[in-house]
């Protein structure tokens, strides 16, 4: 049977603390340098993958003991060596392809270093993950009352390798666009792009999130920042917030004090088969990543020759494959989510309505 892995690693303390209770009573510093010396370990067997084709394939899950905030601040060089051992250990457990969980897909060169020093394929699994985004923010759009045509999107991280994706698949479905990254000249260079493909669209870049928010009804958000980016504030009523970050750019705080806005987690998806993850990641029994979802997918395409999505560009037709993938082998959106739940359509509703009385208040 054909095998993958996924590489996961905790994005905070508090999840080494559930690893290692003992872990909450010391001091941060002594947690840190714990964590730093624990090797790549095989966390979990992944069973119960079936296509809609009949194959079937299994996969493990391979822990990388690093934090997102030490991924990002620890030496680049003992970053990359600590992962390309993880992926080593995928090798070693059978594994056809690996792919790169959560900021392991951001640091460096987005994969392509780590990629040169494995022998088997690498995928950051951001395609799907561009194409489950869209997918979710169109489905809430239209839930919402909004139409594409006559709407402002919002990209958080448009210069980022999904953000861009986004930026330029969305582009011929929305009146305007709004992008926000940290480095001006990217987004420079990335309207120019944009107004080549559609001479037509309005286009405008910021490094305000604040500001953008408040002209937005859309908003996907993609940045690789450690803390939140957006909050409560500047957010227009009835608005659409999907958030692709890990860990997330849409503050817990902006669903608890905002009823009149809509926040959906992008890139969550249902897997074929009676999938046993094995391994508790805060999803309901049977969805995964949409990360996670390319690596099996590739997997079950018996893709071992190549890599897919490295490289701070993710290729369209990349993102256009794996829609067509997840077809071919019954891989779906799980639905609208926030907070690890299902959003029901009398919550929706309900906050369509709230915003809308909101709106009217201020006519």
């Amino acid at each position: 049977m054909d095998k993958f892995a996924f590489i996961i690693h905790p994005l905070e303390r508090e999840d080494i603390y559930r690893k290692f209770s003992w872990a909450e009573k010391m001091p941060e510093t002594v947690v840190d340098h714990f964590v730093k010396l624990i090797p790549p370990v095989k966390a979990a067997h992944i069973t119960g993958i079936k296509s809609k084709t009949g194959k079937e394939i299994e996969g493990f899950f391979i822990g990388l003991p690093l934090t997102a905030k030490q991924i990002l601040t620890l030496p680049l060089e003992k970053v990359l060596k600590k992962i390309i051992k993880a992926c080593k250990l995928a090798e070693d457990v059978g594994a056809g392809i690996v792919g790169l969980g959560a900021f392991t897909s951001v640091v460096g060169d987005k994969g392509i270093s780590i990629a040169r020093e494995i022998d088997i394929p690498v995928t950051t699994g951001n395609s799907y993950t561009v194409a489950t985004a869209i997918e979710g923010t169109k489905l809430a759009a239209v839930k919402m009352g909004h139409h594409l045509a006559d709407s402002t999107l919002l990209v958080v991280g448009a210069t980022g390798s999904i953000g861009r994706a986004v930026s330029l698949m969305m582009a011929k479905d929305v009146k305007r666009l709004i992008l926000v990254a940290r480095n001006i000249e990217k987004l420079e260079l990335l309207k120019d792009e944009l107004q080549q493909m559609n001479p037509h669209l309005e286009v405008a870049y910021t490094l305000d999130v604040d500001r953008a928010l408040q002209e937005a009804q859309l908003v996907i958000s993609a940045s690789g920042a450690v803390e939140a980016l957006i909050n409560p504030f500047h957010i227009q009523p009835g608005a659409v917030l999907c958030d692709v970050a890990r860990p997330r750019d849409v503050a817990a705080s902006v669903s608890r004090e905002r009823d009149d806005v809509l926040v959906i987690e992008g890139g969550i998806v249902e897997v074929p088969g009676e999938v046993d993850f094995n391994f508790n990641f805060g999803y309901p029994p049977g969805t995964a990543y949409a990360c996670m979802a390319e690596t099996m997918m590739l997997t079950l395409e018996e893709r071992f020759t190549g890599d897919y999505s490295l490289g701070p560009i993710i290729e369209v037709e990349k993102v256009q494959e794996t829609m067509e993938l997840a077809e071919k082998h019954g891989f779906k959106l799980a639905g609208l989510r926030n907070s690890e739940r299902a959003i029901s359509e009398d919550q929706i509703s309900e906050i369509r309505r709230k915003a809308e009385e909101k709106i009217m208040a201020f006519l």
